[in-house]
């Protein structure tokens, strides 16, 4: 059975859906102001790992993630490169497509963008004002009373003593409390705004999700996932606004991914160590990428250096060294074979992703030694469950082996063509050419295998 941490309850439990054989997650997505970064990558790729593992094990997944395009960073970004912001978000929304197809992320059931639901907001925060939970402030601002919901703080553990104390909260003479957060913004003049019963403006960040969650989901619904840099002040105001609304539990279950560091630092622009996802993707190939994500627990931090990408590198390399020569089937899975059932129990283990990849060394291992076809394609199989291992093997061990393609089709070419010249020395027996075009292209890092069918290459 299924086992996942619960933020909420600090506890690892089996997992339970409100409706049997079904499941409905909801996942906050990006502001659409720049590319994506790989801390953005690393929550994107876990909770396609939980999507994916969800379906594999049987569940009927309805799988929402929200897109943020209306917020201060995309006014201010917009405004600075004198473009609108319907050009900015159109732009960046492709560019994010762009990298989550290359990371071979795949798209959720629905992707809501958050100035497609204002008037579910307004309605969201037209109950909480009628609960007493919510007031206009004299500068035309609508606020959340956080001390009168008497839940606030059971996600992120603090207490509102603690966050008076210790919390850098600005100072606004428009609120009743320095906690209370904005759920409506009024209208300023050059700003986009939709009209409301408070007048004319635009959501707050934290109402978009609580309200675009219930349009899809419901209420209450099972699973609600992001990075754990939203733990608060982001899904405590989520708990807030929907329970306060509702008057009964929001999510089930809260998960949350590590934080992704930079050469044990955090990732910050100011230290010059902010990569973004088509940056990394210049230099390795996406699955490289991915694999480095999923390699370590989710729940933990996780550390990027360019030796650590490389090693992922060169541990995938040896997955698909494994399948080199191999009849591997692509296909269902067999969960009844001892390695999958290994799989499983470590997927199920609140997705264990260091142990199941172990399994999948074990099936290389395996593969090498006996020359198995029913390892190649157990191995095969078990890596695409994790979205890994569907490209050629022989194609990927030829066009770097996991680094950036360079060269391309013509590069190929040019190493087929020499190839080919070398095979014709050979068959003249004139071994002194065939031993320099060898030389030569291990000189340029080309390293050349003769089997029974020929001749294949790989780069080093």
């Amino acid at each position: 059975m299924l086992k996942l941490f619960n933020t909420l309850t600090r506890t690892i439990a089996p997992f339970q859906p409100i409706e049997p054989g079904k499941v409905r997650m909801y996942v906050c997505g990006m502001t659409v102001y720049d590319r994506c970064h790989l801390g953005h990558a690393r929550m994107l790729v876990n909770f396609d790992l939980v999507y994916r593992w969800l379906r594999a094990s049987g569940y009927d997944v309805t799988y929402v993630r929200n897109i943020t395009d209306i917020d201060d960073k995309i006014i201010e970004r917009a405004a600075k490169n004198g473009e609108t912001i319907q050009s900015l978000t159109s732009r960046m929304i492709a560019a994010m497509h762009e990298d989550l197809q290359r990371l071979n992320v795949l798209p959720p059931t629905f992707e809501p963008r958050a100035t497609e639901h204002i008037a579910g907001m307004i309605a969201l925060i037209g109950t909480l004002v009628n609960r007493g939970l919510a007031y206009r402030g004299d500068n035309g601002d609508v606020y959340y009373s956080v001390r009168d919901f008497p839940g606030y703080g059971k996600l992120s553990g603090k207490s509102l003593e603690d966050l008076r104390a210790g919390e850098r909260i600005a100072v606004d003479s428009h609120k009743h409390d320095p906690l209370d957060f904005v759920l409506w913004k009024a209208a300023k003049p050059g700003e986009p705004s939709w009209p409301s019963p408070w007048g004319d403006g635009r959501p707050g960040w934290h109402i978009e999700c609580s309200a675009m969650s219930e349009h899809f989901l419901g209420e209450h619904f099972d699973i609600h996932g992001g990075g754990h840099d939203l733990q608060f002040p982001h899904h405590e105001n989520e708990i807030a606004q929907s329970e306060g609304a509702h008057g009964h539990a929001f999510v089930n279950v809260w998960m949350h991914n590590g934080f992704l560091r930079v050469n044990d630092e955090k990732m910050s622009k100011s230290l010059g160590n902010f990569f973004t996802i088509e940056d990394v993707l210049k230099v390795f190939d996406a699955e490289v990428v991915r694999f480095f994500l999923l390699r370590g627990h989710y729940r933990s931090p996780l550390n990027y250096t360019d030796a650590h990408l490389e090693d992922a590198r060169q541990a995938l390399n040896t997955l698909y060294t494994a399948l080199r020569g191999r009849r591997a089937e692509p296909g269902a899975v067999d969960w009844n074979e001892p390695a999958a059932r290994q799989f499983r129990e470590a997927m199920d283990d609140d997705f264990n992703t260091s142990e199941a990849v172990a399994v999948l060394f074990g099936l290389a291992r395996e593969t090498n030694r006996s020359g198995s076809d029913a390892a190649a394609t157990q191995l095969l199989r078990l890596g695409r469950v994790l979205g890994l291992l569907e490209q050629d093997p022989e194609r990927w061990m030829r066009e770097g082996g996991g680094r950036a393609a360079a060269g391309g089709g013509a590069e190929a070419a040019r190493i087929e063509a020499l190839i080919a010249q070398r095979a014709e020395a050979r068959r003249r027996k004139d071994f002194a050419e065939s031993d320099r075009i060898r030389d030569l292209l291990l000189g340029q890092g080309i390293h050349l295998e003769d089997g029974p069918q020929g001749t294949t290459w790989r780069r080093a």
